[in-house]
Order: C-alpha cells, then structure tokens, then sequence
C-alpha cells in the first residue's frame, strides 16, 4: 500500500462465491479483496465480459465514485494495478505501479461568501449566495476581498497569431473581468478549445492585471451546464497539484477569485452600460459576428475564504517494454482517467442516490485501457515501448496527466505520441468515430487506414463549442509537444440522439451507472480500434510528426513540429 493511501474498508465483500472480510484486516484485506476479483475477472473468456467485469467494479457504489485523493479511488487504483500485475505488464516507475501526485485543493467557506453589485446611481444589490452566485477564491489565497470596477471582454480571447482580440480598446488593468464562455465559432474546432479554455483566458487576464474574473452564460453553455448543477455542493473547490519544488501548479497565478453569477441575475451587471446582457447573449448565439467588448458602469464587491488540504493520490503505470533496440527507447502512452466526481452533498434529483458512480465516465475507458494491454500482451512485442497509464484528477483539471507529462516515471524513453480513452459512450451501435486532434499530425490518416479496415468512418468534431479538445487528458500531452489522438464513438446511426441525452442528463450525475443500457459487445469493439491504432503507432518504423504548419504544433513543439 503506497505512502498516503487511505485505508478502505468493507466488512464483507462476497467474491466468486467466497467471503472475504472479518478474519482479514486493514491494508491486507484491501488488497486481498481486490487481488482476487482482479484474478476472476482476468480469467473470463471473452473481451466483452471482462470490460463488463472491470466497468462493475469500478463503478460500484463501494468505490464512492472515486474522487482522486480519496480510499475510494485508492481502492479502484489498488484494483487497476492489481489487473495490470495479471495481465503481465511491468511496473512503470522503478518498480512501482504507482506515481504519486500531491494534490492541494482549497475549500471555500460558505459562510464567508458575499457578493454585491453596486450600478451607476449607486444602489448596491446583495446577491443571494448559491441561488444567484457561487465564488471560488484563488487557490493561491487563504482569503479573498475586492472591490472593482468592471469590464465586459467578450469571450475573453486574445489569441494574435489567427488575427483576434477581444481586448481591443479596452483596459483590464485592476478591473473586474466579465466574459461568455467558449470562444468564437468561427475558430476551428481545436483552436477554439484552446482559447476558449478557462486556464488560457487567466493566464492572459492575470498578466495583464485583473483582479478577478465573473463567467457569465452563454445560451449554448446554460443548455449545457444547468445552474442547478453548478450548485449542487455548497462549498466551491479548486484543486491543482504541487510540483516537486513544493510550488502549487497555477494558471492565472495573481487573480483574486473566479466567481459564477445566475443568468437570471446577470443584466445587473449591464445596468447603464452601452448594451445590455440580452442583447449581446442574443448576438453571440446568433454566431454571426463576436460581441465587443465595453466598460460596465458597475462597481463589483465581492469576498470569500478558503481552507486547504493536501491529499496524495496517485497514477497507476504500467509497461511493455519494446522490442527494437532502437525504437524501445520512444515510448507510446494510452491513457484513461480513473477518478470520477465522487458524493453529492445533496440529493438533487430527489432519488436518494448521492453516489457519482462514474460507469461511463470513466470506468469504462479503463475497462478498455485494460482489455488493449491485454491484447498487447497476447501478440508479439510491440517494435516501441507502450506505457499504459491510469490518471488521477483529470476531473479536477487533468492534474494527473500534468504531472506524468511533465515528469514521465519511464526515465529516458522519448514520449511520441499519446492515444487516450475517456467517457466513451457505449450507447448506440456506432459506424463513424470522432478523432479529436487527428488532423494535427500523422495520427489522423494512420487512423482513418485503421478504422476504414474495418469499416468505420471518421467524422469532423459535431460539438466544437464544447472544447472537448482541451478537455481531456490527452491535452496535457500535447502541451509538452506530442502528437496525441483522442477518440469517440460519432453521431451516425442513431449516436447524436443518445449522446446528446446522456450529457444533458446523465454526466457527471449519479444516474452514470450500471442501469444505463451500455452496450457491451460495442464496448469490445471500440477497445480493438484503440488496440488496431495503438499497435500501428508502436510498431511502424516512422515516429508521428505534426502536420507542417500546425497551429498546436508550432505553439508547443515548435521547430520540431515538422521533423
């Protein structure tokens, strides 16, 4: 059991029709339960029962919906390195299956969250916390307090090397920064993830002096992320991991605060101003042009305070050591994230379920991250060494990747390229894949040659707004310069209706459990198209390279983008 793990404890656990609980104790019995349900669930014949297997223990109600730093994923990691060990892999960090991330995560005190706004007659309005704004102090402060004046950006966007500036104008120099979500529709899909990303936007805004940062809704983002939703935990959490220098990895180091105020409420932050919030949210779902950016003649005050935490929580490595003797030293990492959200304070949809199972996202791409290292195993070597990786945090900003990308635990090996599992949604019988990023490199065609094999299509991204680019852990790959891929069943054949059901309803809810009708036999499918790219990455004598000229390419692997 690794330093910091919590202990998990059950009484009783029935496994394979043994009883394993009071005669064993403490870490041992952990370890036990999960060693032998790992063996069952390894020796099952079919790739369709096991990812069933894996994704019914993982997601199970004993697992408490395995927030990172938590003993429930420490109970789901114990598990995942204890199928690794079965499968034959190696240990991926000097003989240990797992990589430690120290997470810090800061706390806010609902008691201590106040907000109001005062318009240009000088009328101030105290707004209700939780039903009308939610505050999230800096990570960076014990406690926070100010008083600003405002400023409307737009999206917030400053992004030069395709011609776009939000800023123009306009002077954000100790001032209240207000702005949509998302960035403009007419940026391709993967640039407007980046740019529309919160951690690029504060990076900007904390540069260039702003004091704090309000997110206001889009009419796309309300539909997306009910505020109901937002508001399910009273206390608001900003989590990010401390480096190995004991400094706190923070976007937008120097901003006071995040604050999340209700559509509803949100026009009294245009009072007096040239125009009001109806009109530029109506412009910006109207798609045709941006919204420009003006002072508001309001005077935002808000505070807030924060306690912190350190946890430790872990990623689970393992590997297969490559076959060539020179091409064993460039490593190709797949991916899936193991946490999930964990316990709602509230029972919200008034069913008495509390638990984020997590079925979907992400249980079942480990199930497949497993099943791929299996049918690694059960051919001959892979030409590079493959790193499979089981992340902690990706919920709370894809911490876990971050740390692994940065401070990969597979000493000298060159990491050439990443393929990533995450939230594949088992629903439909799918015909066409989405491959996110496939268009930046030579992982896009070396995909489509996969996929058309087997009679499968490749389809443009159906939801750009959303920023699932930037969203997933295969970004912080990218962020060090490698080429990376990431997959998801398309909207064909029935996908878009079943998909676009399952976001409005079901994720990050506690119904993302084993009730949903997951089609396993899809499940097994899927997972060999991961298997069919991954093995032609590992094993074709070229490394991926960046499309020449590639916007991401050049932003973060610069010269070598094109070698």
């Amino acid at each position: 059991m690794p330093a910091g793990r919590v202990p998990f404890f059950k009484s009783a656990i029935i496994i394979a029709g043994f009883t394993v609980g009071a005669c064993v104790s403490g870490d041992d019995h952990q370890v036990a339960v999960h060693a032998v349900e790992a063996a069952r669930v390894g020796a099952l014949e079919s790739a369709e029962a096991r990812i069933r297997a894996d994704v019914e223990y993982l997601a199970d109600d004993a697992m408490e919906g395995r927030e990172a730093g938590t003993r429930g994923y420490d109970a789901a990691a114990e598990y995942v390195a204890e199928r690794m060990a079965g499968l034959g892999l190696a240990p991926g960090n000097q003989g240990r299956w797992f990589q430690e991330v120290r997470l810090r995560t800061a706390s806010s005190t609902p008691d201590a969250s106040h907000m109001s706004v005062t318009n240009p007659n000088g009328e101030t309005l105290a707004l209700k916390f939780l039903d009308e704004f939610k505050i999230y102090p800096s990570i960076e402060k014990e406690a926070v307090s100010f008083t600003a004046p405002a400023v409307f950006v737009g999206y917030g966007v400053y992004a030069p090397e395709i011609g776009h500036n939000d800023f123009e104008g306009l002077d954000i120099d100790g001032k209240v920064v207000v702005r949509f979500a998302g960035a403009p529709a007419s940026f391709d899909s993967e640039s407007r993830a980046h740019y529309g990303s919160s951690a690029t936007k504060a990076k900007y805004f904390a540069e260039n002096g702003a004091v704090a940062v309000i997110g206001i809704y889009t009419k796309a983002h309300e539909k997306r992320v009910p505020w109901n939703r937002l508001m399910r935990n009273p206390v608001a959490q900003s989590t990010t991991w401390v480096r190995p220098d004991g400094v706190a990895d923070v976007s937008g180091s120097g901003l006071g605060a995040y604050v999340a105020v209700h559509p509803d409420v949100t026009e009294k932050l245009f009072e007096g101003a040239p125009r009001s919030y109806s009109d530029v949210r109506a412009e910006e779902a109207g798609g045709a042009s941006v919204p420009n950016g003006f002072d508001l003649p309001v005077t935002i005050s808000a505070r807030g305070a924060n306690t912190f935490a350190d946890v430790l929580s872990d990623n689970v490595v393992g590997v297969i050591e490559g076959a060539d003797p020179l091409l064993k030293n460039e490593a190709i990492v797949i991916t899936a994230h193991l946490d999930h959200v964990g316990i709602d304070e509230k029972d919200h949809n008034g069913d008495g379920d509390v638990i984020n199972n997590g079925a979907m996202d992400n249980a079942l791409g480990v199930a497949m991250l497993l099943e791929t290292a299996r049918r690694f195993r059960e051919a001959p070597r892979p030409s590079r060494t493959v790193v499979f990786l089981a992340l902690t945090a990706e919920e709370k900003g894809l911490l876990g990747a971050d740390k692994f990308a940065q401070f990969p635990t597979i000493g000298d090996k060159e990491i050439v390229a990443n393929v990533n599992l995450d939230m594949p949604l088992m629903l439909h019988s799918f015909t066409d894949i989405v491959a996110f990023g496939g268009e930046r490199s030579s992982l896009g065609p070396l995909a489509e040659e996969a996929l058309a094999a087997i009679g499968v299509t490749v389809s443009p991204d159906p939801m750009p707004e959303q920023g699932i680019f930037t969203r997933s852990d295969h970004y912080r790959f990218v962020e060090q310069g490698v080429p990376s891929i990431f997959l998801w069943p398309g909207f064909a054949n029935g996908g878009e209706a079943v998909i676009t059901d399952f976001l409005s309803t079901h994720y990050h809810n506690p119904s993302d459990d084993l009730s949903l009708p997951i089609r396993w036999d899809d499940a097994a499918r899927f997972a060999d198209v991961n298997y069919t790219i991954a093995r032609e990455i590992a094993d074709r004598p070229e490394r991926p390279t960046w499309n020449e000229g590639d916007f991401f390419g050049n932003l973060f692997a610069g010269d070598a983008a094109a070698d």
